[in-house]
């Protein structure tokens, strides 16, 4: 987690969006990453998981997180609000891909990035289900077809890949 987080290159200030943030796990060390003028808004489908996220957040005198709650469509990100919109292990779980890149398109900042890490399919030592895994070939293929160009790529993860995608307009 500390590789990937580095490697999201975060800085004070920036708006990140947790995009199936469950409860917190990335969203609270991004959100100190950020700080004191940053913030990190939790996006997730299941209103228990936001509610886990605050009291975690508020355990640890975390302030600078926010939560919405994201429908299968969409995650309730408002227009051009976003630098960077993370999503872990939470992209394969798309009932609605399209509707769900076009809104997160949509929320990004000119210039903002969309981070995708998912396991790695063409690894099968990799201890996950195959319906969990993806692989780069075909996450790029579905970014890139929904306005987005892939402008990095980090492989130093041990089972997963992680992608960076910039709008491709």
């Amino acid at each position: 987690t500390s590789v990937m987080l580095r490697e999201l290159r975060l800085q004070p200030g920036m708006v990140v969006a947790d995009i199936g943030c469950g409860n917190g796990y990335h969203a609270l060390p991004m959100a100190m990453a950020v700080a004191p003028n940053g913030k990190v808004i939790g996006s997730d489908i299941q209103p228990e998981m936001l509610t886990m996220l605050k009291e975690r957040a508020s355990t640890q005198n975390i302030t600078n997180i926010f939560t919405v709650n994201g429908t299968l469509t969409s995650p309730a990100l408002e227009d051009s609000t976003i630098d960077l919109a993370l999503l872990v292990d939470a992209y394969h779980e798309f009932s609605h891909p399209p509707q769900m890149l076009a809104s997160i398109r949509r929320a990004l900042k000119p210039g903002g990035e969309v981070v995708l890490v998912e396991f790695r399919a063409e690894d099968k030592n990799v201890p996950i289900r195959e319906d969990h895994k993806m692989s780069k070939d075909q996450v790029v293929k579905e970014l890139e077809t929904n306005g987005f160009r892939l402008a990095r790529s980090f492989d130093a993860l041990p089972w997963q890949h992680m992608l960076f995608f910039e709008r491709s307009d």
